[in-house]
């Protein structure tokens, strides 16, 4: 046996009908980015479909090409990163729904011949600055796209943004500017078939930003928040587990086949323990391609430890929080590198 990372599908269903039950009235968006959190695009928007989910976010038009291979023609498929003209064709070849926060986007996208017509959905600025249209720009944006529309070359879906979720008080002035670019939009007769403005964390505390969509990412995969409740009390449950298997017993501890370079990072030496046969032993060093616990009696060469997720002392959050980094970081180093098994 050599070191694996898990993922229980049935874990990842049982997500889902959570963040469902969660976010109604609204629907849930699942978010795939970085190969679905590290889990496996293919799989886990095989199981989403399976389990009814009618919105996928596939960050790029890439993911979103390959989604679409994946999932066939009905689910709607979400896209945000965009490059210009190429990824607009692409993106509209494919049945993309475009998450337009650039106004060259908008350029761009009356320069093209489609086939049909693109399905935007207008980012508004909100203060976070990850990208979006600037308040100021708001009007101009709204007139370029209605000139597409009378022409055409586009239907207007929505109005979306991110939030920062650092503090009540800057998501309340967030929602407030999203609010206002919503009435402008309808004032200037582009009136939103769609609105999404919160992520896994504000759709599931706080209602009144759940609008139309919730994009639920990290939730979606028992991945909770670094420094927020935990998932017993969000009601979710990790998908992923690393566990790795003893090669070596000597006097300097029990080895396992699973180090720095599978994505394991060398700072966490020290800081946490794992569950062994004998007990809770600490993880004492952390090379390149070995990890290094403290012995117990009656190690034995082949035995299976769970370093972190289900049926481990820790999740992959709470080996981030030690080291100041975030959970999917972590699980997407580590998935990368180490092969990955269905359950």
């Amino acid at each position: 046996m050599s070191a694996v990372y898990r993922v229980d599908l049935d874990a990842f269903a049982r997500n889902l009908a959570r963040v469902r039950e969660a976010v109604a009235p609204a629907v849930p968006m699942l978010v795939v980015k970085d190969d679905a959190y590290s889990h496996g695009l293919e799989p886990i928007v095989t199981r989403a479909i399976a389990e009814g989910v009618p919105w996928i976010g596939a960050f790029d038009v890439p993911t979103g090409t390959e989604v679409r291979r994946i999932a066939g023609p009905d689910v709607r498929i979400f896209v945000w990163l965009i490059g210009g003209g190429d990824d607009l064709a692409a993106g509209v070849a494919a049945d993309l729904d475009l998450g337009i926060g650039d106004e060259a986007l908008i350029d761009d996208l009356g320069r093209l011949h489609l086939e049909r017509p693109a399905r935007v959905h207008l980012k508004i600025d909100t203060g976070l600055h990850r990208n979006g249209i600037r308040p100021e720009r708001w009007e101009a944006a709204l007139a370029r796209t209605s000139a597409l529309i009378a022409d055409g070359r586009a239907v207007f879906e929505g109005i979306w943004s991110h939030i920062s979720e650092a503090s009540d008080a800057d998501d309340d002035d967030a929602r407030a500017v999203f609010l206002a670019a919503r009435e402008t939009a309808r004032a200037a007769g582009l009136d939103p078939r769609f609105s999404h403005l919160a992520a896994s964390a504000a759709g599931f505390a706080r209602g009144e930003f759940r609008e139309d969509l919730v994009r639920v990412g990290a939730f979606s995969y028992g991945i909770r928040p670094a420094g927020g409740p935990g998932e017993g009390e969000l009601g979710i449950e990790p998908i992923g587990r690393l566990s790795a298997t003893v090669t070596a017993v000597d006097p300097a501890g029990v080895h396992l086949d699973v180090g720095a370079l599978h994505g394991l990072p060398s700072t966490l030496a020290g800081r946490f323990d794992v569950r062994t046969p004998g007990g809770p032993r600490r993880v004492e060093a952390i090379g390149p391609i070995e990890t290094v616990l403290a012995p117990w009696d009656g190690a034995t060469i082949g035995d299976e430890i769970a370093l972190f997720g289900p049926g481990a002392l820790s999740g992959v959050t709470d080996l981030a929080e030690l080291i100041d980094t975030i959970g999917e970081e972590i699980a997407l180093r580590v998935s990368s590198t180490v092969p990955r098994v269905y359950v």
